[in-house]
């Protein structure tokens, strides 16, 4: 029986991927740095090994696994070809592996891990499902008819798959340490969709989706007239949102969701349009529905004392705005106060405007010092650089974090993809 060998199995596709294999009885272990990363919680709880790295972990007979984060010189890949294993990196391994079920790759600048963990949920309610979602979270199924999983754009490592179906959320422009305008998001995006089977889910409302052509149909959903898949009559509650959905212009039935803002209406609809064109009940979809309880790191939320701690890894202008807008629509009566942690100091030069003005949505900003990569050249970009466009906002250290105890009865979002966790842990510590 092989053994996967996965190189950085704390990598968040990894670690989802190594529960995957591991449910459907393969044999699995993993290496990674021994610091504590949130992804190897899953992995001890399947009791999957994970040990540091070193060559002598490099066995005959295995396979390995290979995270795009090490490069071929890393001293385990080079044990591997002394030793003539085969050795196949994360996303070809999964372009290969999701051939043997129907599979759906859920793609798009934002809101792919919230409409993976989504789809996942709703589809496993009527058919055997298997999923890998980026926050970490994985589920091998050994009967599985469905494999769901998130497809990233950066690197243009998606397109090293070839799915039954896509749904694409938006093309905005991001990491612009890789990419260099819009134009060069959708070529990717253009090109991922050629390479899909049966169908894409596109949402109609985003000007740029409005252009992707491919060999197969292309369903467009949306608020906008003139969606294959339109949602109407939305209402809007503390408790969540409900909606009509008209398909081609006919009232097909009302859903109910128990998330907020708008950017979640549409995760929903595209999940309805995959589900009705596979011919799955309508009832168990709104079921499903109702019953899901979020994804790791979106919107997560903690009661402490009179206030609410919402952890979220909003690291994008576009995200910021559509967390603020969910967190008013469920408090409307409290103040929002948005922490947050820059991710990269590409993405903050880039975006430096457009943070700005998502933050000033909030009552009250506080930031973080930027969480750089260590291959940037950060010139002389720094913090302040957003403070000077954010009026009233303050600095924020994990030393000062009690300051935000005077924000009584009101909502405080910690937003970053970088380390953010620590502020909110800190600050937890002060309420003690």
């Amino acid at each position: 029986m092989t053994i996967y060998h996965f190189v950085g199995i704390k990598g968040s596709g990894m670690s989802a991927l190594a529960q995957v294999l591991h449910d459907m009885k393969f044999e699995v272990q993993g290496s990674d740095y021994e610091k504590h990363f949130f992804t190897q919680v899953a992995l001890e709880k399947s009791g999957i090994k994970i040990l540091p790295f070193q060559k002598e972990n490099i066995k005959p007979g295995m396979t390995i696994i290979a995270g795009n984060a090490f490069p071929d010189t890393h001293e385990e890949i080079q044990e591997a070809m002394k030793l003539g294993l085969p050795i196949v990196r994360y996303h070809r391994f999964l372009g290969d592996f999701m051939q043997n079920f129907t599979s759906v790759a859920i793609t798009g600048a934002h809101g792919k891990t919230s409409t993976t963990g989504l789809l996942a949920h709703v589809i496993s309610g009527t058919r055997p499902t298997s999923f890998l979602i980026g926050d970490g979270t994985g589920k091998g199924e050994e009967e599985a008819e469905y494999f769901v999983f998130e497809a990233c754009e950066y690197r243009r490592h998606f397109l090293s798959y070839f799915p039954d179906y896509a749904i694409m959320t938006n093309i905005d422009f991001d990491h612009p340490d890789y990419f260099a305008n819009i134009d060069d998001v959708f070529s990717a995006f253009q090109e991922m969709a050629v390479q899909v089977k049966k169908a894409i889910f596109a949402c109609g409302d985003d000007e740029q989706l409005q252009k992707i052509q491919a060999k197969v149909p292309v369903l467009f959903y949306g608020f906008d007239e003139g969606n294959d898949y339109q949602a109407k009559n939305i209402v809007k509650t503390t408790d969540g949102t409900s909606f009509d959905v008209f398909i081609r212009n006919t009232f097909y039935d009302t859903f109910s969701i128990p998330t907020f803002g708008d950017h979640n209406v549409l995760n929903a609809l595209a999940v309805i349009g995959l589900c009705h064109y596979e011919e799955m009940s309508v009832e168990a979809v709104k079921e499903r529905l109702m019953s899901f309880q979020g994804v790791k790191r979106r919107f997560s939320e903690k009661a402490v004392g009179s206030q609410i701690l919402i952890d979220d890894y909003a690291h994008h202008p576009t995200e910021i705005k559509a967390t603020i807008d969910a967190a008013k629509q469920k408090y409307p009566d409290r103040e929002i106060i948005a922490v947050f942690q820059p991710h990269t100091f590409t993405r903050t030069q880039a975006f430096l405007e457009d943070f700005a003005a998502s933050l000033r949505l909030a009552d009250k900003t506080y930031l973080c010092e930027i969480f750089g990569s260590a291959r940037e050249n950060h010139g002389q970009l720094s913090i302040k650089d957003l403070q000077e466009k954010v009026a009233g906002s303050e600095i924020l250290s994990e030393e000062n974090t009690s300051v935000l105890k005077q924000h009584d009865h009101s909502v405080i979002l910690f937003m970053g993809a970088g380390d953010i966790q620590k502020f909110q842990e800190s600050y937890e510590k002060q309420l003690v």
